[in-house]
């Protein structure tokens, strides 16, 4: 699979292969609700697992790879069960978004988050990121896969809420690998 590649496993995207199928099982189970929807999206990347999971980590940073994302505020330190207040881009239909880190690895690479509050309709959210080391044309390269679960807001269906939700993803995952690839390709160029 090249970069351009994503499968979006359950949510009507291509098939999963046996790698991407086994590490889903292992992280990547939510349990919805009969009001929720639930999904799973892999992206392959042109970078190595370092680079990826540098900017995957960084609770308080998204910024650094999510375009709608303009400024991050803390509160306290990094780490398991710390808040951060997120400052959402115009062009969406929100403002803010208060998020808790749920799950960090750093040896295993999983990155997991819910959503406390915000001016948006993303109610019971939360979502888990896995970073994984791959070949990808001979040289190393990164699996990323994201789940989320979230309530499907009154007035909306279950696709039109997980379809809205994948294109964000998607977006995040695009960026991480245009950043990705081309922190790589300056590498390579050192």
């Amino acid at each position: 699979m090249n970069s351009t590649m994503e499968a979006g496993v359950g949510g009507g995207g291509a098939a999963a292969t046996a790698t991407e199928f086994l590490q889903i099982r292992l992280n990547h189970r939510h349990d919805p609700k009969e009001n929720q929807c639930s999904s799973v999206l892999v992206k392959h990347i042109k970078a190595p697992v370092h680079l990826v999971w540098s900017l995957v980590r960084r609770f308080d940073q998204p910024q650094k790879y999510k375009p709608f994302v303009s400024r991050c505020v803390m509160k306290g330190d990094v780490g398991i069960g710390s808040v951060r207040e997120v400052d959402v881009k115009s062009g969406l239909p929100a403002t803010t978004s208060t998020e808790r880190l749920e799950l960090f690895d750093d040896d295993d690479h999983i990155l997991g988050i819910k959503i406390l509050g915000g001016d948006h309709r993303l109610k019971n959210y939360s979502s888990v990121v896995t970073v994984h080391p791959e070949v990808i044309d001979g040289r190393a390269g990164t699996m990323v896969i994201e789940s989320f679960v979230v309530d499907v807001p009154e007035g909306n269906t279950r696709d039109e809420t997980c379809y809205f939700v994948e294109a964000l993803i998607r977006c995040n995952l695009k960026s991480l690998c245009n950043v990705c690839e081309r922190m790589a390709a300056d590498l390579d160029r050192i």
